[in-house]
């Protein structure tokens, strides 16, 4: 099929959402953990998480536009901090129900059944049931103007993972901890490992 973007623009507005949102193929499926100042926690499924840069470690993430009240932006701007938790074959129901429209005063985390966790003196809340999952501190946010939307930069601080995942060259085999992956909106995948490759040199 060919959809120019005259077509595009006239699709029903949910089949084009699920259209485009679908072209990026699989990504990364994270539970966001943060809680405001009066203690209440929240938890966000967000699959627009991005590697920055290793050296600082910085990990990147796209929030939908402000212009309604978005509780994990304004919790990682009013408190600097926030988790991001892998989401894992169990947890996969329970993670896809956080993405409903819960009041500020209702913690996602009760909601669903997924437990808070806190490690290391870090005042965001883990998910106890996610086996990859890091402290965060957010560094800066760039507005988008094209669409509204918000770039979340942040540093990774403190990490946390199940040993057995670590290889010896310090690959993290996401895979062994049944970490999934998202494409679309709402359809959730296991994965399957063909290879690793080396690094790539020009043929001499």
């Amino acid at each position: 099929m060919h959809f120019t973007t005259d077509a595009i623009s006239q699709l029903d507005k949910h089949f084009r959402t699920h259209l485009i949102n679908s072209l990026s193929g699989f990504k990364s499926a994270n539970l966001i953990g943060t809680q405001d100042s009066a203690g209440n926690t929240n938890l966000a499924i967000v699959s627009s998480v991005i590697h920055l840069g290793a050296h600082p470690p910085l990990v990147g993430m796209i929030m939908r536009p402000h212009s309604v009240p978005r509780h994990t932006f304004e919790n990682i701007l009013a408190t600097g901090v926030y988790t991001i938790n892998q989401v894992n074959s169990e947890i996969v129901e329970q993670a896809h129900q956080t993405s409903a429209r819960y009041d500020k005063n209702e913690s996602e985390f009760d909601a669903t059944g997924l437990t808070t966790e806190y490690l290391a003196n870090f005042s965001a809340p883990f998910v106890a049931q996610s086996r990859l999952k890091y402290a965060v501190k957010f560094v800066e946010h760039q507005h988008l103007a094209v669409n509204g939307t918000e770039l979340v930069i942040g540093e990774i601080i403190d990490l946390h993972v199940e040993d057995s995942a670590i290889l010896e060259d310090g690959f993290i085999d996401i895979e062994s901890i049944n970490t999934v992956t998202i494409s679309g909106l709402d359809s959730y995948h296991k994965t399957h490992a063909i290879t690793r490759l080396p690094y790539a040199k020009k043929p001499r």
